[in-house]
This record gives C-alpha cells, structure tokens and sequence, in this order.
C-alpha cells in the first residue's frame, strides 16, 4: 500500500505480487450479504482470478452507528463459504481516517474543496422549494466566496461545518465496460460533501482515497452506483491519479421485475445457506445472473467459471432471481457431487437438525447407499432430513396426505401383512424377486398393483413420492422392510 501508518486490520494479509489487474469488494457491514452484493463480489472474484489479478476485501464501516461487528463476521462468513478467497485484507475503512483527512487537507489546500457552514435548515428548506418548482436541487455555493479568515472565525466561533467538493465545470465522459459510454454535465452535479461537520469523510471521499492507496485498477458495481462515478472520477482527476476502469452490473429483479428485496422473501446469502443449498450452486446460478459464457452449458463449477470468464460477455439487461431456477441448479450440483462428499455434507445436515446421533452411525456404508439412492429427488440438502429421514431413521413420520391416499382403507391392511410374511419366506430377497412376489399377491387378492405399491412406499418412507419401490427394500433389508410393513398394517 501507498500508506501503512494506518492501524492494520486483524488477519489482513497483503499479496506479495503486484499484479496489473486490482479488483475489490467493498461491503458495508450494516446487515447481511445480499445475493447481489455476493455477484458483484463473485464478479470481481472471477475477474481478477480469470487474468491472474488480485481480488482485495475492505469492509466500509465508516457509518459507525449502523456498522456491527456481528455484520462482519456473517459476511466474512458468507464469503468463505462461497469459496471467494481474498489475496489482501480484510482493511477496514474506519481505521485509515488518518488518509482520508490528509486527502481533505490536500484538496483544501489546492482550492478544490472548500468549507461550508450553512444549516441544515436552510438546505432543507432550499431543496423543498426545488421539490415544489420540479427542479433537480444543486447546491448554490453559498459558502464558496468565504475568505480563508471568515472560515477560521466561524470555526473558532464553534460553527459546525462540513466540507465540499468544488465541481469544476464541463463534461464528464467515462467509457463504462459493461453499459458502453456515459456522460454526465458538470453542471447538474452539485458540489458534493467530502468530509461531515463531526470530521468523518464521506463514502465519495473515503472510497477514493482508498481506491488510489490500494491501486485499484477496476471497479466493478451494480448500477445503482452509476450516479455516483462522474462524482468520483472527479475526486481521481483533481487528485492527479489515474481513473479505474468502471464496469456496472445490471440490477438483480424479483419474479414482479422490480428489484429484489425482502418482499419477494429472503434475500440474504445466510438464508440459502441454512436452507440446503449448496455453496457451488449459489455461485453457478449468480454467475450467469447477467453473464453468458456462450454455449448451452450452464452447470459449472468454480474452476471452469474462473477459466470461461470475460468481462465483455455480461449483459446490460438486468436479470431476474428465480428461487425455483437456484434448487434446479442445486439439484444438479447434488448429483454431480462425489458420493463420499455429499454424504459428510448429509450427516452435517443431520448434525445441525440434532438428528446425528440417532442416525446410522456405526453403517457409514448404509448411510453412503441411502444418501446415492436419495439424491435424484433431492434439491436441496434439507431434503435429506425432511423428507428423507426414514432411509436414515427408525423412527420417522406418516405424511398425512400420503396415509390418507393409500393407508385409509382397512381393507389393505391384512394384504400387507401377508405380502411381510411373504417376504420373510423368501428363499432370496432381491430386486425381482421382491416385485413379483407384490405383483403375484395382489392378483391373487383384487389388488390394484398400484394401491398396494403406493401403500408398501407409504409404510416404508413415510412419504408417496420416494425412489424405486423395490430398490427401496434391498437398501433397508429384509428385515427393516418387513418390521416396517408390519408395523403400519397393524390396526389402528
């Protein structure tokens, strides 16, 4: 870093190499990850990862009365459990005031900023008349021709006053990598604040100043920030430094194709997280939420991510975050996940619901079988232990609707009892055997096939929807099989 007088984050790390390519992520620990804050994270991740960069984590907690430190350890969190790992931080910005004053000194110095000592009322009440005349509100350089004396004496007076930034005039033109060439007329900017009448800096000021001392080469931000880049390019020009190259996301939709928000139900990256989905996943999905890698491919890990990444192939049409597409993706992530792997994340689950200790512990090979059978109809790692359970269980419950389908008419009840007798007497229990034996039987009794299988499934699951009736009975075993048919043919 340009400066290191700054008291250093705890564990924060700085990269050796100073690769070309700086990219950052830059949240503000006021409340959880959103899923778009962690695609901008991940865009800047995969960024800098596709072209040997270097990806740099700084926390933005100057907002001291909102900031928490719970915050930023659940984003922390949220970050190492995608997997984005970060080459320097994390910094916070709360501890490198010292830059962020010194750069309000310099632009003092130099004329390009200057104090301003109006009231809050008379600002107020200047943009309520802008409000009523429907005209964008600029502030009118009241306090611009204050002598550097004047200001002193209002000062030392104790007058609060803060510090703004003086818009020179003219155009300002930036080619954005992701929406083409903006520009903005000076003169519909107003001369901005740079540091708040109690000495913080602003977020205009503070993320400059930071920028620059890290050499960040790239700024990659949602959209809703587009207002704020003619502001800080700016700050970079009046401070002789270099311009990053600014790129903006589209903005992330809810199904009604208005930004997404608590309304449209959670929006947090912990929330997924708790609910069974698996962190490859979430990252898969977010990613070609607004990038297309070209092809038909969608289903993706990390590292072929990383290798099919270019900037120029994110779109500028913003995209919409469909809960059911995520478990499609979390499906298929399940099924390509090695069996060993998938199985210590399903006894985790376990773990987590407090069910660990009743499950097959001492049969890691059971649970491996139950967890390979399981998996085509599970979405989610949750549906392991909700409706799963009875493969792993001895004790589970009856899915009312399930019971009511195929569980309700007493007439089934001594069938099974004789389809379990039947089974017991088998010479060998096995995948065609045990379906002819059901088949033969409900001929034998006027039973639909399919009343009796739904019935068996019901009794051995819990549940009428589960995997392959019969390949069911070889994984629980003749005797689970029988005791479990017995026990909901027994009267009520």
């Amino acid at each position: 870093m340009a400066n290191h007088d700054e008291p250093g984050a705890p564990n924060q790390t700085r990269a050796t190499a100073s690769p070309a390519l700086r990219a950052r992520f830059a949240p503000s620990p006021t409340g959880y990850l959103h899923v778009g804050g962690a695609r901008t994270a991940l865009f800047n991740w995969l960024l800098a990862r596709s072209r040997g960069g270097c990806f740099i984590l700084r926390i933005e907690d100057t907002d001291l009365q909102r900031s928490s430190e719970e915050m930023t350890r659940v984003i922390l969190d949220s970050m190492r459990w995608l997997g984005m790992d970060w080459d320097e931080g994390p910094f916070f910005q709360s501890q490198r005031l010292g830059l962020h004053r010194r750069t309000v000194e310099r632009l003092l110095s130099e004329a390009k900023a200057y104090p301003c000592f109006c009231p809050p009322q008379r600002l107020e009440e200047s943009r309520r008349a802008a409000e009523r005349e429907k005209r964008a509100w600029i502030y009118d350089r009241t306090c611009l021709g204050l002598t550097a004396e004047e200001a002193l004496q209002r000062r030392r007076a104790g007058v609060p006053g803060l510090v703004r930034f003086r818009v020179p005039e003219g155009e300002t033109v930036f080619q954005d990598l992701i929406q083409g060439e903006i520009r903005f007329d000076n003169r519909l900017i107003e001369d901005f604040a740079l540091q708040r009448s109690d000495g913080m800096p602003t977020y205009h000021l503070s993320v400059v100043s930071d920028d620059i001392d890290m050499r960040i080469s790239h700024v990659i931000r949602g959209a809703d920030h587009i207002s704020n880049t003619p502001k800080q390019i700016l700050l970079y020009e009046a401070l002789g430094q270099a311009v990053p190259e600014f790129g903006h996301l589209s903005l992330i939709l809810g199904p009604d194709r208005k930004r997404l928000s608590k309304r449209h139900g959670a929006t947090a990256v912990e929330h997924y997280r708790t609910q069974g989905i698996l962190p490859d996943a979430l990252i898969n999905y977010l990613a070609l939420l607004g990038w297309s890698p070209g092809g038909d491919r969608e289903v993706m890990a990390a590292a072929e991510l990383v290798e099919r990444f270019d900037l120029s192939r994110v779109n500028k049409a913003n995209a919409v975050f469909d809960v059911a597409k995520l478990e499609w993706f979390n499906a298929q992530h399940l099924q390509q996940m090695e069996i060993g792997k998938l199985t210590e994340r399903v006894r985790n689950e376990f773990f987590e619901n407090g069910l660990l200790d009743r499950v097959f512990a001492s049969e890691p090979a059971q649970m491996e079988a139950a967890v390979a059978l399981l998996r085509s109809r599970c979405k989610t790692l949750h549906d392991f232990s909700r409706w799963g359970r009875a493969f792993f269980l001895e004790e589970f419950e009856i899915d009312p609707e399930g019971r009511k389908k195929y569980l309700s008419d007493p007439a089934i009840f001594p069938v099974m009892q004789e389809l379990a007798g039947r089974y017991l007497a088998l010479a060998e229990f096995s995948l065609a055997s045990t379906e002819q034996v059901l088949r033969d039987l409900a001929a034998e009794r006027g039973v639909k096939p399919g009343a009796l299988i739904g019935a068996v499934r019901v009794a051995l699951t819990g549940n009428a929807v589960a995997p392959g009736l019969f390949e069911v009975m070889l994984h629980l075993g003749r005797e689970r099989t029988v005791a479990r048919i017995r026990r909901s043919a027994a009267a009520p």
